[in-house]
């Protein structure tokens, strides 16, 4: 909003003072972006700016540590580029097989979390729902309780029951991490849904199941999208669940990176977290446009 002409001069200074302060507040926020995505072409296996970056000296910058990235725990890395050499670094390069877990694993934990949330926002979305705050509670509580307390709760139930070190677990746990986003975003859709749609189809013959495929779904679909993007990126980001409940092999991007950290100093662990920041990025402009969307289909302009 622009600032009036009429405004006192005390009004003048806080309106530039608060832009300044969340300039301030924004640049803090993305100052580890800003160091981390250069920081993953350094030539050197550094974590630190070399004279040649800061001169802008081209040999300074180079590209290796990606390229690490497909043949770390290869057979043969330098061996020819060909047909081979791809098999081998699909089967055998760490950081492949490490993607591989965590793009399977956030793939199905993400059908049950959007599954599970969907169902669950539609019956807390009814008036007539009994408890609706209390297991609304109950349902958001692992946004809520600390991730080692649930990785620790997780790690007892499932030596109890065979779950350990399944990928099974994996995908259980993880759902259950993100079944509260699903929640809380097919919910607010359902804020604005206009009842009398379905009240609607009804007096005109329709049972269930064709009102809701037909009527309610397509409504309620950014918001279903938006937390399955959600919990996609909750499962693929998640590590102190894994430590607990997964087996040493069951390697996943974030808990190969613990172990790049713990084990083996390499930059090439910056440029896994270059690509995912462009992941995220790319994840949250699709949120962005799909809360759009829905403003759109339910009326509101946007601001």
């Amino acid at each position: 909003m622009a600032l009036p002409i009429y405004a006192s001069p005390l009004e003048r200074i806080w309106y530039y003072t608060y832009r300044i302060l969340c300039a301030l507040i924004f640049l803090f926020l993305i100052a580890p972006i800003l160091i981390v995505i250069p920081l993953s072409f350094n030539a050197e296996p550094y974590f630190t700016f070399t004279e040649k970056m800061l001169s802008l000296d081209p040999t300074g910058y180079s590209t290796r540590w990606y390229d690490l990235l497909l043949t770390f725990g290869m057979t043969d890395p330098d061996a020819a580029r060909d047909s081979s050499w791809w098999a081998d670094a699909w089967a055998n390069a760490a950081w492949i097989n490490a993607a591989k877990n965590s793009v399977i694993i956030g793939f199905f934990s993400t059908l049950l979390a959007t599954f599970l949330g969907t169902l669950a926002a539609l019956g807390l979305s009814r008036p007539e729902m009994p408890f609706r705050r209390v297991i609304m509670a109950v349902l958001i509580s692992p946004m809520i309780v600390p991730i080692i307390i649930t990785a620790t709760g997780l790690f007892f139930f499932y030596s109890a029951t065979g779950l350990a070190n399944s990928y099974i677990g994996i995908i259980m746990a993880h759902a259950t991490l993100g079944i509260p986003f699903v929640i809380i975003t097919v919910t607010a859709t359902l804020v604005g849904f206009d009842q009398t749609l379905t009240q609607a189809a009804a007096s005109l013959g329709a049972n269930p199941t064709t009102t809701f495929f037909k009527i309610t779904m397509p409504l309620i679909l950014p918001g279903v999208i938006s937390g399955a993007l959600f919990a996609f990126v909750t499962s693929f980001d998640e590590v102190v669940v894994v430590l607990f409940v997964a087996a040493h092999d069951q390697q996943t991007i974030p808990r190969q990176m613990w172990n790049g950290i713990r084990e083996q100093i390499s930059p090439a662990i910056l440029s896994v977290a270059t690509i995912l920041v462009i992941v995220s990025i790319a994840l949250l402009t699709t949120v962005e446009l799909l809360r759009r969307r829905s403003e759109r289909l339910r009326g509101i302009s946007p601001g």
